[in-house]
């Protein structure tokens, strides 16, 4: 599953990316807009965060599994996730709003003002500033955990196993397809009808029903192994819906040209969202299992790096957007340059971050442990996550 983790949070740039580069209104944009992007775009809308929950509550149940204790495993998570989220939130995102003020608003002063002066006010303004921006997963990450860890001190173990045993029986054979498609549709259209997710991790409602139980679903596949055929069984109707989902969702976009899918979807789209967005994700799922479930060199860096990568990627995104707007050098120069700049960006913030035993919790990773010499850590096998 690694490989997948990888992998969801590569495409996650890939699409922050298309953002800034399509006729969506997002934190900064290209004066001359791609229009075509937008295909590509709703290709990979309807299941990119679920998956991004999913391969998170796999990698949890992997901590939890590891954890002395759940107050070690709260203290744990609350350390890799809280302190990343202050840090992004007071440093790392600052320049995002200070971009997209000057771009819509022509904000005129300087980052460093902007910063000191303007950034954490919680004064009225006519402008928002202080926000979370793309670390709102982060803030829902933790707060999942919590979730885990106290179902797990209130449920005995052998309650835990028969919960296990409910989830796989739940979801074993044609439920896997038909179960979590008829949860999407029940609440984006009888318990949250017209209701998107908000990215308020206090007031997210319609998010929370749809998140949560992607975690959950990760976090029960990670002990689940008699799933993963079932998973790779089932390709043809996942295939099939993916591609009847996108079909109408191409559909839609045809009859309603220059239509924002940023902005909260109308009940046409969420049906064919569901079956898209699930259909994908059994694919993605079936498809790690199949070609991506083996260790290499190179696993646990990149593992590693993710967290990290996520924390800064998009703000080197606006960034280096911004530059480029100026510069008019067309769209397909300008893609080429977000993606070599974010890339290098990224890995150059991983590659400071981890070498500076301070900075190292900052951004997600672990304290430096100290080892005997001529002793080499074990390589997890392929699947695990950390």
């Amino acid at each position: 599953m690694d490989w997948l983790r990888i992998a969801a949070f590569v495409l996650l740039i890939v699409y922050h990316i298309g953002l800034m580069l399509s006729p969506w209104d997002w934190h900064v944009n290209g004066e001359e807009p791609v229009e075509w992007i937008v295909y590509v775009l709703v290709a990979m809308n309807p299941w990119r965060m679920m998956l991004l929950f999913i391969v998170s509550g796999y990698a949890t149940r992997a901590v939890l599994a590891r954890a002395p204790s759940i107050r070690a495993f709260v203290r744990s998570r609350s350390a890799r996730l809280l302190l990343p989220l202050i840090f992004g939130v007071c440093f790392v995102v600052v320049p995002q709003p200070w971009i997209e003020l000057r771009q819509k608003l022509g904000y005129a002063q300087g980052l460093g003002h902007f910063w000191l002066h303007d950034y954490f006010g919680f004064g009225p303004r006519d402008y928002h500033t202080l926000g979370l921006f793309h670390l709102w997963f982060v803030a829902y990450i933790w707060v999942y955990c919590l979730v885990v860890a106290i179902a797990a001190a209130l449920l005995p173990e052998g309650a835990q196993r028969k919960a296990q045993r409910w989830f796989e029986r739940a979801l074993s054979g044609w439920r896997l397809v038909v179960v979590p498609v008829a949860w999407l549709l029940i609440v984006r259209f009888l318990l949250m009808p017209g209701a998107s997710p908000t990215n308020h991790v206090a007031t997210d409602l319609p998010g929370h029903l749809i998140y949560l139980p992607a975690f959950l679903f990760g976090f029960g596949l990670a002990r689940a192994e008699g799933m993963w055929p079932d998973i790779l069984r089932q390709w043809r109707p996942a295939l099939a819906m993916m591609i009847v989902g996108y079909a109408l969702l191409l559909w839609r976009m045809a009859g309603n040209p220059g239509m924002d899918w940023l902005k909260p979807m109308h009940q046409a789209e969420l049906g064919p969202a569901s079956l898209m967005g699930w259909g994908a994700i059994l694919l993605l799922l079936g498809g790690a299992e199949r070609w991506w479930n083996r260790d290499h060199r190179w696993r646990a860096t990149l593992t590693e790096a993710v967290f990290p990568v996520y924390l800064v990627h998009q703000t080197l995104i606006v960034t280096i957007g911004w530059w480029l707007i100026r510069h008019n050098l067309g769209a397909g120069v300008e893609f080429l340059i977000l993606i070599l700049g974010t890339a290098a960006g990224c890995w150059a913030f991983y590659e400071a971050g981890r070498r500076i035993g301070w900075l190292r919790p900052l951004i997600g990773l672990s304290r430096r442990q100290a080892r005997p010499a001529g002793v080499e850590r074990p390589a997890p096998p392929a699947r695990s996550t950390t």
